[in-house]
């Protein structure tokens, strides 16, 4: 069997839980370089470092499942939902997305960077600059007019009962 042709024979069950198995990896990957980096020359550095990967990466990302979906240049807040729920974090972290006064808030329930960090000791992640990186940019590449808003983010925790949420609002 060629290379990329292993694929071909899975069951939709079997691709569902490679595709877990990917995010995971990739996940681990964005976790070890950053561990690295925040061991040797510490976490502002490492923060530094973060950030300036977020900002490429998740217009890359937007991109192509915009791309994928078929959105509209101005896709609006549905076209974020939609988007945000085929995100690699979708596929590994526990998220809920819901309507609140004409705005799109997102929420991440369970965060697999969070859990991992404090099994192995480490402080949390204070991950609400590169979060609003991450999330302000993948909307924008989604449509421009959307506006986005850190609601809780470690370190500055306001709802308890998740890990992060954000509020989209249309412009």
């Amino acid at each position: 069997m060629g290379h990329g042709k292993a694929i071909d024979g899975l069951t939709a069950g079997q691709l569902k839980e490679l595709l877990a198995i990917y995010a995971k990896n990739w996940l681990a990957m964005d976790g070890v370089w950053f561990q690295s980096v925040e061991e040797r020359f510490g976490m502002d550095e490492a923060m530094l470092h973060d950030a300036n990967a977020w900002r490429r990466f998740t217009v890359v990302e937007a991109r192509r499942i915009k791309a994928f979906l078929g959105l509209p240049e101005q896709a609006g807040l549905d076209g974020l939902e939609r988007a945000l729920a085929l995100r690699f974090y979708a596929n590994i972290n526990r998220d809920e997305a819901r309507w609140e006064d004409g705005a799109l808030c997102y929420r991440t329930l369970e965060c697999r960077v969070q859990q991992a960090r404090l099994r192995k000791g480490m402080p949390l992640h204070p991950c609400k600059g590169v979060g609003l990186i991450e999330y302000s940019g993948f909307a924008a590449e989604i449509d421009r007019r959307i506006v986005t808003e850190c609601v809780s983010c470690h370190p500055d925790v306001t709802d308890p009962s998740c890990n992060c949420a954000w509020r989209f609002t249309l412009e």
